[in-house]
């Protein structure tokens, strides 16, 4: 297995008051695996803090240990989720349970995280099990997934005349235009300052084809960011965006926060992001007085090859236990109750693991506009890394923000180049990785 050096970053001071702090469990639960006594508190780390502060996760708590009652939980929030647990999984103490961070590669997850079982046991009743699968063992599951998209603001949209959604590039851009010419809203919101927004895009790999390989394929593609490929579709369309001036005047002071406030109050005309961010632009909107109704959720405008729109659904973080915990058996009952008893995707608008599960109605508008969802294959055994080692030796973050926000400076004319030479450019980082790795 890699050395678990070899994936974080550690800093030194924070590590040592880490260790002081002491080790991942209670110290009333037993050691026997996840087929033990459900006994012993248990330390979950999250990334949804905004539960922990409206009381949310406590509830459940509650209901868990009327469930288990020599079981409990408590609660630990992160906002730098993936920042901070860089630094705790160089110790032991990063909880017991959490969501299994994006920084985490496959053939390290048995470094940090207890075997939940083989994955072919797990098929039929689990969705989105491929992400945190290495070797056919199974190490996290989805607590929810999500479609892949673009949030737009219906009563924009209506402003400006749009009476279709589009289904192209061209037709997107010529939205965009409608939305800059007739409203005064941003057509086009980037979150360019904040970063992680610009990673949203990714997940539409695969809706542009329809391929449900289009990741896999990139591990033998030299040549990725050309016309007709899903990612160069992507970018394509943000670049065009950003040059046409379609975007916000200053992407360098972008707030995540302030846009659902302002997306909600149709100053936003419209976003890329999964559709767990519905839930939170209706909160957004009855917070501001106007109506969740105009909250839409829309496909990627490409149409594939045989003629169909397609969505690309996939887990959100997969909750994995913590392998030096003490209290695994209470742990794998945590996971268990979230996914299964809580009504927690019910409640946040997402697709729930759990395969015999309906869709949540937030996605009826997909299904009213003929969009057909599919989940990507995984990656062949023994390949479950390929990809994400390519992007890594080439320097490209292709599920992270970097290369994404040079795209937009050399759009608005922030850094030399134009998309030809940049996508050029793309390509021989790309190549040479493949030729180094692949």
């Amino acid at each position: 297995m890699a050395s678990r050096n070899a994936v974080v970053a550690v800093s030194l001071a924070a590590v040592s008051a880490l260790l002081l702090a002491g080790c991942a469990g209670g110290d009333t639960g037993s050691d026997e695996g996840i087929d033990g006594d459900v006994k012993g508190e248990v330390t979950f780390v999250t990334w949804r803090t905004d539960l922990i502060t409206d009381g949310t996760f406590d509830e459940y708590a509650a209901e868990f240990t009327k469930k288990y009652p020599e079981a409990s939980v408590k609660f630990q929030g992160i906002t730098d989720y993936e920042g901070e647990l860089k630094t705790r999984l160089s110790t032991t103490n990063y909880g017991d349970v959490l969501g299994v961070p994006n920084s985490v590669q496959p053939d390290q997850l048995a470094d940090f995280f207890e075997p939940l079982g083989e994955t072919a046991d797990l098929e039929s009743d689990y969705r989105f099990l491929a992400p945190r699968s290495f070797e056919g063992t199974q190490y996290g599951l989805a607590l929810g997934g999500n479609a892949n998209g673009l949030v737009y603001n219906k009563k924009v949209f209506a402003d400006a005349g749009i009476t279709e959604l589009p289904t192209s590039h061209d037709e997107f851009i010529d939205a965009l235009k409608q939305v800059d010419e007739k409203t005064d809203a941003i057509p086009l919101y980037t979150n360019y300052k904040d970063g992680w927004p610009l990673s949203q895009w990714t997940g539409n790999l695969g809706a542009i084809s329809g391929d449900p390989d289009a990741v896999n394929k990139m591990a033998t593609d030299d040549a990725p960011w050309t016309e007709g490929t899903d990612i160069e579709a992507i970018d394509a369309l943000v670049y065009d965006a950003v040059s046409e001036g379609l975007t916000e005047p200053d992407p360098l002071t972008t707030n995540w926060e302030q846009s659902k406030v302002d997306f909600a109050t149709g100053k936003i005309g419209v976003m890329a992001l999964g559709s767990w961010a519905i839930s939170q632009f209706q909160g957004a909107a009855t917070d501001a007085g106007t109506s969740p109704d105009d909250v839409g959720y829309m496909a990627f405008p490409a149409t594939a090859p045989d003629g169909k729109q397609y969505a690309v659904i996939g887990g959100d973080y997969s909750l994995g236990i913590n392998v030096h915990s003490k209290v695994k058996a209470a742990a794998k009952a945590w996971i268990d109750y979230l996914i299964e008893d809580s009504g927690f995707t019910d409640t946040q608008g997402m697709v729930s693991s759990l395969a015999s599960s309906e869709l949540p109605t937030n996605l009826a508008g997909l299904s009213d506009a003929g969009v057909e969802l599919i989940e990507l294959n995984p990656a062949e055994a023994g390949k479950e890394s390929l990809v994400n080692n390519i992007a890594d030796t080439a320097q490209i973050d292709i599920w992270g923000n970097i290369y994404r926000q040079k795209l937009v400076d050399i759009a608005r004319g922030a850094a030399d180049g134009d998309e030809a030479s940049y996508f050029d450019q793309l390509n021989t980082q790309w190549a040479d990785a493949i030729a180094s790795v692949g």
